[in-house]
């Protein structure tokens, strides 16, 4: 199959992926990235290289409908927004900057690593012991990590950004909304030259099959996230982190 040409059927799978992927993405803060690459590749076959750069373009959209749609549903901190976004944008264009010198496929199985510990600890946390919310301290530093290992790494934000949020003691529900709103702004710094040098073969196939379910899911995982109670939210951002991280890992040594 051509995924550069356009198939009404043949990009239904696409839609259905992209549609999956930001459901669980827009209600739990995290791994759209993560499910469409993997399934893209693992289950249809897509090269490796070319369902990163379908994913990321996609995600320029989906992340901007995601925020709209938390902003509606009142999902969206103001404060820990603008706290979050300058840092965030900086920490992308850095890791924008460095990518062709840095072997960022070295570092990330360690990222992983750390990131499988947060979501045991997340996991462990919802299940024992009722969520106590609290202000986070640690903003601007983690916004500009996130932002780094997202643009240098290919994709972390959400995973880095969320879970430590909440490891902080932050209201889960807000933290979904403003940490995927302040994606977008990211997601579309680090990526305007790609869309800017993209053909209109690109926007067809497989990327549009993408774009379509992943703008369809985004006020659905919005919606979910403003109706699911702090300690459930807890447990499955736990189970959802620890089992990509634990996949990452495979396979980068294994």
């Amino acid at each position: 199959m051509d995924i550069g040409s356009f198939d009404p059927a043949a990009i239904l799978p696409f839609i259905a992926i992209g549609f999956a992927a930001q459901i669980v993405d827009g209600a739990l803060g995290m791994a759209f990235g993560v499910i469409s690459n993997t399934l893209l590749v693992a289950v249809l076959g897509v090269p490796p290289a070319l369902a990163s750069q379908r994913v990321h373009l996609v995600e320029c959209f989906t992340t901007g409908i995601s925020g709209i749609s938390h902003l509606i549903h009142g999902n969206i901190d103001k404060r820990l927004f603008l706290r979050l976004l300058v840092p965030g944008v900086i920490g992308g264009v850095l890791g924008a900057y460095v990518l062709s010198s840095l072997d960022a496929s070295a570092v990330k199985p360690f990222v992983l690593l750390y990131l499988t510990g947060i979501g045991i600890w997340l996991l462990v946390r919802g299940v024992l012991y009722p969520p106590k919310l609290k202000d986070a301290k640690l903003i601007a530093p983690l916004g500009l990590v996130g932002g780094f290992l997202d643009a240098a790494g290919g994709g972390g934000w959400g995973p880095v950004v969320t879970s430590n949020l909440l490891i902080q003691g932050a209201d889960p529900r807000k933290v979904v909304g403003t940490v995927n709103s302040v994606e977008f702004f990211l997601t579309l710094t680090v990526s305007l030259a790609f869309i800017l040098h993209l053909g209109i073969a690109d926007v067809a196939g497989a990327t549009l099959g993408l774009l379509v379910g992943g703008v369809a899911a985004a006020p659905i995982g919005a919606w979910a996230a403003k109706r699911i109670p702090a300690k459930p939210m807890l447990i499955m951002v736990g189970v959802v982190l620890t089992l990509t991280s634990v996949f990452g890992i495979y396979k980068a040594w294994f």
